[in-house]
Formats: structure tokens, C-alpha cells, sequence
């Protein structure tokens, strides 16, 4: 029963590793993106400020740190890490 249950599993070791490998690359170009559009966002937010827009500017400082390395991208770090995590189980449990 275990030898077909590593079976069933093998493909899915397969597509995770995939998945995994395309995650990353997408979230590094991403990653990078974000910390661009941060950076403008935030020179915006100062702008506003001022010239006497306080609720822009908040709006803009909100996004941006919702786009910031610690926003969002922290939380794609986390589930690629999970991801990779399930991936090692898997791959630990069809080895044994």
C-alpha cells in the first residue's frame, strides 16, 4: 500500500519542483518591480504632502508599503517557502 501511495506521489514531487522553479524567477522579476514602483509611490507620497494633499499622500504611503519588501513580498516568500516545504516532504517520503 505505501509503494502506491509513493507512486501517486511522484508526479506531484515533479510538478512542484516546476512550480517552485517558476515561482522564484517570477518573484525575483517581481520583487524588483515592486521595489521600483515603492520607491516611485513613496516620491509621490511626499509630493502630495507638500502641496497640501494629505489624503493622496497617505494614500500613496499605504500602497507603497503595501508594495514594499515588507508587504507583499514577504508574504510571496512565505507560501514559495511553503511550497518548497510540501516539495521536501514529499520528496523525503517516497525516498523512505
Amino acid at each position: 500500500m505505501r509503494i502506491l501511495f509513493k507512486i501517486i506521489f511522484a508526479p506531484f514531487v515533479v510538478i512542484l519542483t516546476l512550480l517552485w522553479a517558476v515561482l522564484v524567477f517570477l518573484f525575483g522579476i517581481a520583487s524588483e518591480l515592486m521595489k521600483f514602483a515603492c520607491g516611485i509611490g513613496i516620491l509621490l507620497s511626499i509630493t502630495l504632502f507638500l502641496i497640501g494633499q494629505t489624503t493622496g499622500g497617505i494614500v500613496f504611503m499605504t500602497i507603497s508599503f503595501i508594495i514594499s519588501p515588507v508587504g507583499l513580498p514577504l508574504i510571496a516568500e512565505w507560501l514559495i517557502d511553503r511550497i518548497d516545504d510540501l516539495n521536501f516532504a514529499l520528496k523525503d517520503f517516497i525516498m523512505t
